[in-house]
């Protein structure tokens, strides 16, 4: 028999496994994510990498939110 989750809980619990997912992500050296992210993209690995690697720079600079940064935090 299953229960009915409520709506509020789901969302929670949806929340959580999210942040799990980024953590895990961002635990990971830049080279391994971007091989990862261009799986199946038209975009290689190297301009992937190269992406990371600004976005990673500009966040060191204060100017945006690091990426992956807890949703709930948010």
């Amino acid at each position: 028999m299953s229960a009915i989750t409520p709506r509020e809980q789901a969302f929670i619990e949806a929340r959580a496994v999210l942040d799990r997912a980024r953590a895990r992500r961002d635990a990971l050296p830049i080279r391994q994510a971007a091989e990862q992210a261009a799986a199946g993209s038209f975009r290689s690995a190297d301009e992937v990498e190269l992406i990371l690697r600004r976005l990673h720079r500009t966040a060191r600079a204060g100017h945006m939110p690091a990426p992956g940064a807890p949703a709930a935090a948010a």
